[in-house]
């Protein structure tokens, strides 16, 4: 059986078919510049070199169209026809109350994600778009939901309950949901196979960097706090969104400007973060190279998300007592040796060293690594993440009737001799290239 996962943001589309009976990626990819002019697919296949097609893609069902036509009809196609692919599983990052695990799709629980978009407005939307894209294209097959919330939901009342009037939790579920789940469920099993540990006397501050960012702290295996609250809004400062501020500001700058709460959620959500300090940068490469070149404002941005990061460090360090394991991932965590350093100098008291140089070969996105420096206590590792293969087997497990929360339910990659077998081939023919990158891969102990 294959397997098809989607991942839909705003304007772009990734995905991964999977061939279950192999347990094996056979291809993956992704449609950038969705709805934008200019579009093009990256397509992986083991073996071969990424092809690149170019084509517009005004709406994501013609997103959908390309990986369809690409996985069957393409110089790297893996399949005859659609046919192959029995079920699709999207991530969708917002369920409220309603849903607080995987589920297979159905009428109602897509009107909920759609009735709940403005509680996730750079997510939840695409998120639906993609699922009713995929639905057109394959409508005779299970299509399931994985939530980016539920991995959270092991939160004790004290760290989810805000300070606000309390029947507005009871009456509206006003309270901290996180997002990032499927990130932090396999980055924080996985650093446990690397630490040699049972995930459940494991103890891990995880960093997930990206155009969103995220900080978990990991209490015996179990999400115990996290940086982003009711919306994805709260938090670290991130590409597009302020994260943590006065409130006041906002309901000071509405009147003084004649805002509307749609307009202040449009400024807060997608005009403000590091594009609202720099006023043209998003990508951290931009704002860093910027910075290196004497641009005041994206040097003070960079000094400002990395002070909001390492705060979140000490606090969940302090709210946790110990820990095992400092992990770094997503796109920036996993790419950006200036950021992770920046965020981590200064912790030697707390026990935590990065080597600096171990911290310079790690840059990649195709094997795990080890940047913990010389007396340091607590490990600190670059774990890529792995969103996709979480969701396929979620999705498996649904079909299968044997699905369960993370603490019932054992995955693949919770085995230490597993091997993503793409990754595998990708790093060797960077590590051909950066030979460095074979100094600082995890040796993973022997259990």
């Amino acid at each position: 059986m294959d397997i098809l996962v989607l991942n839909s943001g705003s304007s772009s589309v990734k995905y991964v078919l999977y061939r279950w009976d192999t347990k094996m990626t056979i291809a993956k990819g992704i449609v950038e510049r969705v709805t934008m002019e200019n579009s093009f697919i990256s397509h992986e296949v083991r073996g071969k070199e990424t092809l690149k097609v170019e084509r517009d893609c005004p709406l994501h069902r013609d997103a959908v169209d390309l990986i369809i036509e690409v996985l069957t009809n393409s110089v790297h196609a893996v399949i005859q026809d659609i046919s192959r692919i029995q079920a699709v599983g999207h991530r969708v990052v917002h369920g409220g109350e309603k849903f607080n695990k995987s589920i297979i799709i159905d009428d109602t629980a897509l009107k909920t994600f759609k009735d709940l978009s403005n509680l996730a407005p750079l997510h939840n939307p695409p998120n639906v778009t993609g699922i009713e894209a995929a639905q057109q294209v394959l409508p005779h097959i299970p299509h399931v939901a994985i939530m980016d919330t539920a991995w959270h939901q092991t939160m004790p009342d004290y760290a989810y309950i805000y300070a606000l009037p309390y029947h507005w939790y009871k009456e509206h579920s006003i309270r901290r949901y996180g997002f990032h789940g499927t990130s932090f469920l396999y980055t924080a099993k996985r650093a446990s196979v690397l630490l040699g540990k049972n995930p459940f006397e494991t103890n891990l501050i995880i960093a997930h960097l990206g155009n969103g960012v995220s900080f978990n702290a990991v209490k015996n295996g179990v999400s115990v706090d996290t940086s982003m609250g009711f919306t994805p809004l709260e938090g670290a400062v991130m590409g597009t969104r302020s994260g943590d501020h006065d409130a006041a500001i906002d309901l000071y700058m509405m009147e003084k400007l004649g805002l509307s709460p749609g307009d202040m959620s449009i400024i807060l959500n997608k005009k403000s973060g590091l594009l609202g300090i720099t006023g043209k940068y998003i990508d951290r490469r931009d704002v860093i190279e910027a910075a290196n070149r004497g641009d005041k404002n994206a040097g003070l941005a960079v000094e400002i998300e990395s002070y909001r990061g390492k705060k979140y460090i000490g606090a969940y360090h302090a709210a946790l007592g110990h820990i095992d394991a400092l992990v770094y991932t997503a796109g920036v965590g996993e790419m950006s040796p200036y950021i992770r350093g920046k965020m981590t100098e200064g912790f030697e008291e707390l026990g935590i060293i990065m080597d600096k140089e171990k911290n310079q070969c790690s840059v990649t996105r195709n094997t795990e690594t080890d940047i913990t420096g010389t007396g340091s206590r607590v490990k600190v590792f670059v774990i890529p993440t792995d969103e996709e293969l979480v969701m396929v087997e979620d999705t498996d497990a649904l079909l299968e009737g044997r699905y369960d929360v993370h603490t019932n339910f054992t995955y693949s990659f919770q085995n230490p001799h597993y091997v993503n077998k793409l990754r595998e081939e990708a790093f060797h023919r960077e590590s051909e290239k950066k030979p460095e990158l074979l100094e600082v891969r995890v040796k993973i102990p022997e259990v």
